[in-house]
C-alpha cells in the first residue's frame, strides 16, 4: 500500500513537473505573439510611412520630369527669340535698296496697256514710257479734243441742242440713253460727253459748230497741229471712228492743255449727276471707277473703248505729291487699265518713299 501510495504521489510530481513547462511555454507564447504584434504594428507604420515619402517623390519627381521635359522647349522658344533678335539686328544693318522711278521698266511693272506714258508736269519728263510713240486708234479719248474746241469757239453754253438722227451712231450701232428729238443745253451735252462718254451728246456738239460737222473735224485737226500733235488726225468727234488716230505722245500734250479748262476739269470728274431730259430726271455716272476713289486725287480724266483701239485711259492726277499726265493705250481687259493705273500710283508712291528715306 506505500508503495502504491509512493508510486502515485511520485506520478502526479512528475505530471506537476511536465505540465507547469507547457503552460510557461504556452504562457511565454503569448507575450511572444504580443510582442510580434506589437513589433509588426510599428512595422506596417514604418512601411506606411515609408511609403507615403516614395509616392511623394514620385510625385515630385513626376513634376521634375515635366520641369525638365518643360525646360527645353522654354529654352529652345527663348533661342529662337534670340536667333530671331539677331536676325532682326542683322536685317536692320543690311543696307536698303532705294528705288528711283528710273530704277524700273514697265515690262518689270507687268502693265498691260500696249501703250502707256506718266509725264511728270512739275518738270515735264517721262518717268515711265511703253511704246509712247506707237500710232493707234484712240476711241472716245476724241472727245477732250471735242470739249476744248467748242470752248475755243466761245459758244454759249446755255443755248439749246437737239439730238437729230444724224448723230446716231451709224458705225458701231452703239447704244444711247439719248433719243432722237431729245433737247439739252450745250454746257449739259459736255457733261455727259465727258462723264458718260455719250456719243450723241458729243455729235451733237460738233454738228451744232458754226459751219457744221466739217468745220468742226477741221478745228479738230487744226488744234491738234497747234498743239504740236503731228502724230494725231481726227475725223468724227465721238471716237467711234478708228481714224481717229494718236500717240501717248500726242495725247500726253492734250491732255496737259484740256486740264487748263476749268469746264473740262469739272465735268471729267463729275462720278454722277441727275439730268432732267424730255421732262424726267435720269442718273447718268462717270465711266472712270478711279474718279470714285478715295485713292486718287484726279484732276481730268477720260475713257474710250472701241474694238480696234481696247481700252484706254488718260488722267492728269496727283500721285507721289506730283502733278503726273497718264496715259494708258490699247488695254485688253475691262479692268486692265484701271489695273495699270493703280499699279503705276504704287509704284510711284513707293520709289518716293525710298527716294524720302535716302534724304533723311
Amino acid at each position: 500500500m506505500k508503495f502504491k501510495f509512493r508510486s502515485v504521489l511520485l506520478l502526479s510530481a512528475l505530471l506537476s513537473v511536465g505540465v507547469a513547462p507547457q503552460v510557461q511555454a504556452s504562457g511565454a507564447k503569448k507575450p511572444v505573439q504580443q510582442a510580434s504584434k506589437k513589433s509588426e504594428a510599428p512595422a506596417s507604420k514604418k512601411v506606411q510611412a515609408a511609403r507615403k515619402p516614395v509616392l511623394k517623390s514620385a510625385a515630385a519627381s513626376n513634376r521634375s520630369k515635366t520641369v525638365a521635359a518643360n525646360a527645353p522647349s522654354i529654352k529652345t522658344k527663348t533661342a529662337k527669340s534670340g536667333k530671331s533678335m539677331q536676325l532682326a539686328q542683322t536685317q536692320a544693318k543690311q543696307p536698303v535698296r532705294r528705288v528711283s522711278l528710273t530704277d524700273i521698266d514697265p515690262s518689270r511693272l507687268a502693265l498691260y496697256s500696249s501703250s502707256a506714258l506718266v509725264i511728270d508736269q512739275s518738270t515735264g519728263q517721262s518717268v515711265l514710257a511703253k511704246h509712247p510713240d506707237t500710232v493707234t486708234p484712240i476711241a472716245s479719248i476724241s472727245k477732250l479734243m471735242t470739249a476744248m474746241v467748242v470752248l475755243d469757239a466761245n459758244l454759249n453754253l446755255q443755248d439749246v441742242i437737239a439730238i437729230g438722227d444724224e448723230d446716231v451712231d451709224g458705225l458701231k450701232g452703239t447704244r444711247s440713253r439719248l433719243p432722237v428729238g431729245t433737247t439739252m443745253t450745250r454746257e449739259t451735252a459736255m457733261l455727259l460727253a465727258l462723264m458718260s462718254s455719250e456719243n450723241r451728246a458729243a455729235h451733237a456738239l460738233g454738228r451744232h459748230y458754226p459751219g457744221g460737222l466739217p468745220a468742226f473735224v477741221a478745228a479738230m485737226n487744226k488744234k491738234a497741229q497747234a498743239l504740236g500733235m503731228y502724230n494725231t488726225r481726227f475725223e468724227e468727234p465721238t471716237g467711234l471712228s478708228s481714224n481717229n488716230v494718236s500717240t501717248a505722245h500726242d495725247l500726253a500734250r492734250m491732255v496737259t492743255v484740256a486740264a487748263r479748262y476749268p469746264e473740262i476739269r469739272h465735268f471729267s470728274t463729275t462720278a454722277e449727276a441727275k439730268v432732267e431730259l424730255n421732262g424726267r430726271v435720269q442718273n447718268f455716272g462717270t465711266t472712270n471707277p478711279l474718279v470714285r476713289s478715295d485713292n486718287w486725287e484726279i484732276g481730268l480724266s477720260k475713257t474710250g473703248y472701241i474694238s480696234e483701239a481696247g481700252r484706254c485711259l488718260v488722267m492728269q492726277a496727283r500721285v507721289a505729291d506730283k502733278p503726273v499726265v497718264i496715259v494708258l493705250l490699247d488695254s485688253q481687259g475691262k479692268m486692265t487699265r484701271v489695273g495699270d493705273a493703280n499699279r503705276i500710283k504704287r509704284w510711284m508712291e513707293s520709289a518716293s518713299l525710298g527716294s524720302e528715306r535716302k534724304r533723311v
